[in-house]
C-alpha cells in the first residue's frame, strides 16, 4: 500500500483562487481512485502560492483482478448436432478460453453461451500517468492563461511536476513538463531545488527545511507573529479579520510580520475608509485599543523571514501615507456637493445596459419599497415609510463620488457616512437623519450568509427592495444563473433577501414581491426585451425555492428531508416555512408520523392511478349505504378534527396541529386494512377517492410527510 504524491508547481497563483482549486484537485483525484477501483486510507493536501499538492496515504499499488461473465451467441447458433459451430469457436477465442469451458446460461431471451473472463488489474502508476493530465487540465479557474499552446491552459505557467509512488517516479507529463522528484523551496529563503526522496511525510519535511510551510502551519505562524508584533505597541491588539488572514496565508510560503505606523491626523477620516485602504488595498491588519478604537498602527505580513534594516516597513508606511492622502482628498472633494445634488447625476450612471440608469432604478425601488412598507405596517410591525423613501432616494448617489470610484468596496458605506456628515434637510430631526444614514449604510447587507443583516427595519426593507428589483430585471431579461455562472451575483442577493425576511420575521411572500418588482419596469424600454410573465413566474419560483432550500438546510441546519417535506407544502413564505420546519423536526421521533408518511405516499399513488384510469373523486365525501364502518370513522374523525387543525394552522401553532394530526393514525391504518378504495361500484369508488383527497390535503398543508426519510430509506 504505497503513498502517492502529486505536486503541480507553477508561478504565483492568485490567493483568491487557491482554496477552490485545491479542493477540486483533491475531489478529482479521489473520484479517479474510486472510478479505477484503487483504495486509499487518507487524502491530504499541501498548497502554497506556487504549488498545489495532493498526498494519498495507503493507496492500492494496483487494481484487483476482476472476473466477469461475458455473454455470447445463443445455444441454437453455437451448436449444431451437439457440436460447436464456428460462432462458438469465435466467441471462445475472443473470450480467451477453450470452447470446452463455455457455459450455458438462461436469459429472458432463451439459452445463451457465456464465458468467465478474468481481467487483470492495471498498476496504479499506469492508471495515474494516463488519467492525471486530463484531471489537472480540467480544474476550473476564473481566469487562465497559456504559454506554449493555445489549448494548454492553466492559471499560471507550470514550471515543475512531482509525481511519486513511495520513492518511484510516475511517468506523468503535463504542459510539456515531465514529472520527477525535484520540487522547489522558498523563492528567496532557499537554494531553489529540493529533492523529494519519498512520498508522504518526507515531502512535507523536505519543504519545511526549504522554508515552505503548509497552510495550517502558515496560519499558526502568522497568528503568533501578529501577537508578538502587537505586544510592541502599548495597550494594543490586532483586529481579527479571518478573510484577510485567509488571503495572506495564501500569499506566503514562510510568513513573518512587521509593525508600521501612520500619522494620527488620518484618524479624522472615518474608520471604514482607513480599514478598507489597509485591508483591501495593502493587505495590512488594523490595530485597535482595548475598546476597539482604531490606533495609528498597522501590521504587515511578509513572505520572508523579517525586515532587519526596516526598509520594507519604511516602504509600506510611505505607500499607506499616499493612499490615506488620496482618501482624504476624495473625502474633502466630495463634500462640496451634497447627496441630494448628486441624485440627478445618477441619470448618467448605467445600472445595466438593457435596464437603464441608476436614476431609473432608484425610482423603481422607491415604488417597490412603498408597497413593502405598507405590507409590513399593516401586519402591525413598526416601520417608518418616510425614512425608507428618503433613504432609497439617496442610496445610490455615492456611486458618483470620487471616494467610491477609487474604493469601490465602500459603495453604500460611503453613502451612509456622507448622509451622517451632511445636512440632508434642515427640517429633519437629528434622529431621522441618522436613521436615513444607517439605512443607506446597510442597504447592501448581508453580502453573504455569514454577514449581519441591516440594523434597522428601514434598512431591511431597503435592502430587500433593492435586491428584488435587480433580480426581477435580470430574470425578466432571461439572465438566469446557471451552473457555476452567476455574473450578477443573483444567488447571493436571493440568499440575502431570504435571510433578512427571516431575521426580521417580515410578512412577505416571495412570488408576490417579485411580481411587484417586475411591475416596476412597466412602460420602460427594458420591458420590450422581457420574457413573458408565465416564464418569468416559473423561473423566479424555482430560483427562490432553491434559495429557501439552501437557507433552511445549509444555514439553519434542518435535515434535507424535513426541508423537502416543508417546501412541498409551500415555498413562498420564509417565516412560515421556518416555523413549519421547526415543528416537523420536533415530531420526527414519533412513530405515528413515520406511519402517516407511508400512508401519504399510498394516498398519492392511489389518487394518481385513479386519475390514469379515468376515475374522478366525488366533489365531497358522503355517508353512503355501502360505506363500511372504517371509512365512516375516518370521515367522522376529519369532521371533528379538521376545523381544529385549520384553526391551529391559522394561529401558526404548527406543533400542536401536528400532534393533533398524529391521532389520525389509528383511523388511517384501519381504513387501509379494511377498505378497498378502487371498488367496482363507481359511486362508492369516487366517494372513497374524495375521502382520500380530503385526508391528503389535511396532512399536506404543513408538510409532505412522504418526503421524510427513516433509517436511511425514503418511506415512499
Amino acid at each position: 500500500m504505497p503513498d502517492f504524491l502529486l505536486e503541480i508547481g507553477c508561478e504565483e497563483i492568485p490567493a483568491r483562487m487557491i482554496d477552490a482549486a485545491s479542493q477540486e484537485l483533491r475531489e478529482r483525484v479521489s473520484a479517479l481512485l474510486t472510478r479505477e477501483r484503487l483504495t486509499a486510507d487518507k487524502i491530504a493536501y499541501f498548497d502554497t502560492p506556487r504549488r498545489l499538492a495532493v498526498m494519498v496515504a495507503g493507496m492500492s499499488a494496483a487494481q484487483a483482478d476482476v472476473t466477469e461473465q461475458v455473454t455470447g451467441p445463443s445455444v441454437s447458433v453455437a451448436y449444431k448436432n451437439g457440436e460447436p459451430t464456428a460462432a462458438a469457436h469465435a466467441f471462445a477465442r475472443k473470450a480467451g478460453v477453450d470452447v470446452a469451458q463455455l457455459e450455458k446460461i438462461t436469459t429472458a431471451k432463451g439459452e445463451y453461451l457465456a464465458a468467465r473472463v478474468t481481467k487483470k488489474g492495471r498498476s496504479a502508476a499506469e492508471i495515474l500517468a494516463e488519467n492525471l493530465p486530463s484531471e489537472i487540465s480540467s480544474i476550473y479557474w476564473p481566469k487562465s492563461m497559456y504559454w506554449r499552446k493555445a489549448n494548454e491552459r492553466f492559471v499560471r505557467p507550470v514550471r515543475w511536476l512531482v509525481a511519486m509512488l513511495d520513492g518511484e517516479t510516475i511517468p506523468l507529463e503535463f504542459a510539456g513538463i515531465w514529472a520527477g522528484k525535484i520540487s522547489r523551496g522558498h523563492r528567496i529563503l532557499s537554494d531553489g531545488a529540493v529533492t523529494i526522496s519519498r512520498a508522504g511525510s518526507f515531502y512535507v519535511d523536505a519543504l519545511r527545511t526549504a522554508k515552505v510551510l503548509g497552510r495550517g502551519e502558515r496560519e499558526q505562524q502568522i497568528r503568533k507573529a501578529l501577537d508578538a508584533a502587537t505586544r510592541t505597541i502599548p495597550g494594543a491588539r490586532w483586529r481579527e479579520d479571518q478573510s484577510l488572514l485567509d488571503t495572506v496565508v495564501n500569499l506566503t510560503e514562510f510568513p513573518s510580520v512587521i509593525p508600521g505606523g501612520f500619522d494620527p491626523q488620518f484618524l479624522a477620516l472615518p474608520e471604514e475608509v482607513l480599514v478598507t485602504v489597509m485591508r483591501d488595498h495593502q493587505k495590512y491588519f488594523a490595530v485597535e485599543d482595548g475598546s476597539g478604537k482604531l490606533l495609528p498602527h498597522f501590521l504587515a505580513v511578509l513572505n520572508t523571514d523579517g525586515d532587519p534594516q526596516g526598509l520594507i516597513r519604511h516602504g509600506n508606511e510611505r505607500v499607506l501615507r499616499a493612499r490615506f492622502n488620496d482618501a482624504r482628498f476624495f473625502w474633502e472633494t466630495d463634500q462640496k456637493r451634497s447627496l441630494l445634488e448628486r441624485l440627478e447625476l445618477l441619470r448618467h450612471v448605467t445600472f445595466q445596459k438593457d435596464l437603464g440608469s441608476y436614476y431609473e432604478k432608484t425610482r423603481r425601488v422607491q415604488r417597490l419599497c412603498s408597497w413593502l412598507s405598507e405590507i409590513v405596517r399593516h401586519s402591525g410591525m413598526a416601520v417608518r415609510p418616510g425614512v425608507i423613501h428618503k433613504a432609497v432616494c439617496l442610496a445610490k448617489t455615492d456611486l458618483t463620488t470620487e471616494l467610491v470610484k477609487e474604493f469601490t468596496e465602500l459603495q453604500g458605506i460611503v453613502g451612509g457616512l456622507y448622509a451622517r456628515a451632511q445636512e440632508l434637510d434642515s427640517s429633519l430631526p437629528e434622529a431621522t437623519r441618522l436613521a436615513i444614514a444607517d439605512a443607506i449604510y446597510d442597504h447592501y447587507k448581508p453580502e453573504s450568509t455569514e454577514d449581519d443583516v441591516p440594523r434597522s427595519m428601514e434598512g431591511a426593507v431597503l435592502s430587500i427592495g433593492d435586491k428584488a428589483d435587480t433580480i426581477a430585471g435580470m430574470f425578466a431579461l432571461g439572465l438566469v444563473p446557471s451552473g457555476s455562472k452567476d455574473p450578477f451575483a443573483l444567488r447571493r442577493q436571493g440568499n440575502a433577501i431570504v435571510k433578512v425576511i427571516d431575521k426580521y420575521k417580515l410578512p412577505l411572500r416571495l412570488h408576490d414581491m417579485m411580481r411587484d418588482a417586475r411591475a416596476g419596469y412597466q412602460g420602460s424600454e427594458a420591458e420590450k426585451k422581457f420574457i413573458d410573465d408565465a416564464k418569468f413566474s416559473g423561473v423566479v419560483r424555482t430560483f427562490f425555492r432553491e434559495r429557501l432550500e439552501f437557507y433552511l438546510k445549509d444555514v439553519c441546519g434542518y435535515p434535507y428531508d424535513v426541508v423537502k417535506a416543508v417546501l412541498a407544502a409551500d415555498a413562498e413564505d420564509v417565516v412560515d416555512a421556518l416555523a413549519r420546519a421547526e415543528a416537523v423536526k420536533q415530531v420526527l421521533h414519533m412513530p405515528e408520523f413515520l406511519a402517516i408518511g407511508a400512508a401519504c405516499k399510498r394516498m398519492h399513488n392511489i389518487l394518481r392511478q385513479a386519475q390514469e384510469k379515468g376515475s374522478t373523486p366525488a366533489a365531497r365525501f358522503e355517508y353512503l349505504p355501502d360505506s363500511v364502518q372504517e371509512e365512516k370513522n375516518l370521515a367522522a374523525y376529519l369532521e371533528v378534527n379538521g376545523s381544529k387543525v385549520e384553526e391551529l394552522r391559522r394561529k401558526n401553532e404548527y406543533g400542536d396541529a401536528l400532534i393533533l394530526l398524529s391521532t389520525a393514525r389509528e383511523h388511517v391504518d384501519a381504513f387501509f386494512d379494511k377498505v378497498m378504495v378502487m371498488a367496482e361500484d363507481e359511486k362508492l369508488r369516487a366517494n372513497r377517492l374524495a375521502l382520500l383527497r380530503t385526508l391528503l390535503k389535511e396532512f399536506s398543508t404543513i408538510a409532505d410527510f412522504s418526503e421524510i426519510v427513516t433509517e436511511g430509506q425514503n418511506i415512499k
